[in-house]
């Protein structure tokens, strides 16, 4: 792990940007609670801001130097905060509104990997308004187990691994509850992993062991009985793997800041990327103040260093 830039000599004017109207609003509350403590024991001035109950067009942004995204799932990962900070001229934390864009949607980040050849689950973009004949049928040609999930949605909600077509019908009412379009996925049976980033440095690997069928919303954010490894049985070529697989994930999207790839591993020690997180979780039960710590990183530091390496990209922009 490379070091992190120096630490600015003036304390910055950080905005946390949390909350939001989206399913993860809660998380997303949790994680700015998080970021805005580490980052003000850094001794920076930072102030929180909900986009739900503030008009992020008319805020002074006159005295803040950057922006700390917080804002889970939709419009935070979208792409759609993004474009709106670019365009009142903020810097912001993470990755631009193209990038956020593509990773926020399964089935356009599907398509990225298989061009880049990063193994992902084979899938199906289905919508609503499919009849639920074709839907089945396409299921069927895939064969069961498989997973039903939003496109467009994180934190695992809206998504049920189907074992027989009797549980199709409810598990796409629990998919197009979130998002009009869903994916239907092969289903990998296999270890969970979870790959960090940061910028382009790689935080140490770690292998999630939960008592439910998989890391679901409740294993990520309520149980105490999920498991985080750093030491591992695989030997070191899987385990080189699996670093490389996620590290390649995120090349062929293009992300920047701090960024997570959550990934199975099969019985055969195959890698398979499930997704790309632009902007993962930084609550107490999250993966990546995890690795951090595993890395010696502590937390405040880990949220000022995206913030002076997306600073640092500001001021060395070239002028019109």
């Amino acid at each position: 792990m490379s070091h992190s830039p120096a630490q600015p000599s003036t304390p910055l004017n950080i905005v946390v940007l949390a909350g939001g109207e989206s399913a993860e609003s809660d998380i997303s509350l949790k994680s700015g609670e998080s970021v805005s403590r580490a980052l003000t024991a850094r001794g920076h001035q930072v102030v929180t801001v909900d986009p739900s109950l503030v008009d992020l067009e008319t805020y002074d942004w006159s005295t803040c130097d950057v922006v700390f995204l917080a804002l889970h799932g939709t419009y935070g990962e979208d792409g759609t905060i993004q474009a709106t900070l670019e365009r009142l001229g903020v810097p912001y934390s993470g990755c631009d509104a193209p990038t956020s864009k593509l990773a926020f949607s399964k089935s356009a980040s599907k398509e990225r990997f298989i061009q880049q050849n990063v193994s992902t689950p084979s899938y199906v973009l289905i919508h609503e308004s499919d009849d639920a004949q074709r839907i089945e049928q396409h299921a069927r040609s895939m064969g069961y187990p498989l997973v039903v999930k939003p496109d467009a949605q994180g934190s695992s909600l809206g998504v049920t691994i189907v074992k027989s077509p009797e549980e199709l019908p409810q598990a796409l009412a629990r998919c197009f509850h979130y998002d009009s379009f869903g994916i239907l996925e092969s289903a990998i049976a296999g270890t969970e992993w979870t790959v960090s980033l940061v910028d382009d440095d790689v935080l140490p690997l770690i292998q999630i062991e939960t008592p439910h069928e998989f890391f679901d919303y409740e294993a990520k954010y309520l149980e105490d009985s999920t498991q985080y490894h750093f030491e591992f049985q695989q030997p070191t070529n899987v385990i080189q793997s699996i670093i490389k697989t996620g590290v390649s994930a995120c090349q062929a999207l293009g992300t920047s800041g701090i960024v997570r790839v959550d990934i199975l591993l099969d019985r055969f020690q195959q890698p398979w990327v499930l997704e790309v997180n632009t902007i993962p979780g930084f609550t107490d039960h999250s993966l990546v103040p995890k690795a951090a710590a595993q890395a010696g990183l502590d937390f405040g530091e880990l949220c000022e260093r995206v913030l002076l390496s997306r600073l640092a990209k500001v001021t060395t922009r070239p002028q019109n």
